[in-house]
């Protein structure tokens, strides 16, 4: 009994934590905790697909910056060049970002194996290079500015608390599509090939479109956060969107823990405060915000030596030791 209200009040104080780390940067007014939020919200949206991927369906890709990249520069072309809204433009990369993830993972989901990620990979370094080398559409090295801010209609998000609370909405979205594909007929198919490719295509599940499926969904919600990230920073260039964002996003999915849906919520929230507290101390530290690779190594190193399933199945775990322990003590 006593060991049930201990779970009850340890669940409450964390669930009343995490709704604090929510609100604080609307409650401080802080221009640098509102920044970092959205960046963690936008970080969040796409680990929270690439989860469904890795965790679910069993495949890795290295090329979701591309898909990243794609949303970006579509909203900034459409809406610095061609004079469209920023929803119009949010909507062309998603369909241009869905049919790209088609015409990519159809032949190569039907592969086993690890194919999809040396696709993926190539995909990514060529998308990096017509970023930089398209410089009538792209802007080049030198990027597109000028962006603007996100509007519907009358309604603009002109401040970075407006684009905070639009971030979370969004996330608050993914988050709910992707329980409802997790608990669906869909995820339960992705959860046995994941297990054995074999079995869950003996059991009638058609493995080939259940990956493509969930690899399509994770691309489009790669390229909403693009979108976000364009109109809410208002300049982009190529950087963000190479290789390197890439291996970060797979850090963020498997410290968190690939398997859950709240564990790339949770990757990203520490890869991105931690990157942005080395990127202000470095400001101050001469080549402290250099090590950021290292360091995320580390911790990378650290999660899968013992906490395999990632940051959220911490709390399982200790549960699990201290009932042990009980279990221990009363014999």
């Amino acid at each position: 009994m006593i060991y049930k209200h201990m779970t009850k009040v340890i669940r409450a104080v964390g669930l009343a934590v995490f709704a604090a780390l929510i609100v604080a940067p609307l409650v401080l007014r802080s221009a640098y905790l509102t920044t970092t939020g959205v960046l963690i919200g936008i970080h969040a949206i796409i680990a929270v697909g690439l989860g469904l991927l890795m965790g679910y369906a069993g495949q890795v890709s290295l090329g979701h910056a591309a898909f990243y990249g794609l949303g970006a520069y579509c909203s900034a072309i459409l809406t610095t060049k061609v004079g469209l809204p920023p929803l119009v433009g949010i909507v062309a990369g998603m369909v241009i970002t869905a049919i790209i993830a088609l015409v990519v993972g159809a032949p190569t989901l039907r592969l086993r194996g690890h194919y999809l990620a040396m696709f993926t990979l190539g995909l990514g370094m060529i998308a990096q290079i017509i970023f930089n080398q398209a410089q009538g559409l792209t802007g080049g090295f030198s990027g597109i500015s000028g962006i603007p801010r996100f509007s519907v209609g009358r309604l603009v998000v002109d401040t970075d608390a407006e684009a905070y609370i639009l971030v979370l909405v969004v996330l608050a979205a993914t988050i709910i599509i992707a329980h409802n594909v997790v608990n669906s007929r869909t995820g339960r198919a992705l959860r046995a090939l994941h297990e054995s490719e074999i079995a869950a295509s003996v059991c009638g599940v058609n493995v080939a479109r259940a990956k493509l499926e969930v690899f399509v969904l994770s691309a489009v919600l790669a390229s909403v956060a693009g979108s976000l990230y364009a109109h809410f920073i208002t300049f982009i260039s190529p950087d963000p969107f190479g290789f390197r964002f890439s291996v970060n996003l797979l850090v963020m999915v498997v410290v968190g823990g690939a398997s859950s849906v709240w564990g790339p919520v949770a990757g990203a929230t520490l890869f991105t405060v931690l990157a942005q507290f080395l990127q202000k101390a470095g400001e101050q530290v001469p080549y402290l915000d250099a090590v950021d690779t290292m360091l995320f190594g580390a911790v990378l190193v650290l999660v899968v030596i013992f906490l395999q399933q990632g940051l959220v199945s911490l709390p399982a775990r200790l549960r699990s030791r201290r009932r042990s322990s009980q279990e221990q003590g009363a014999y």
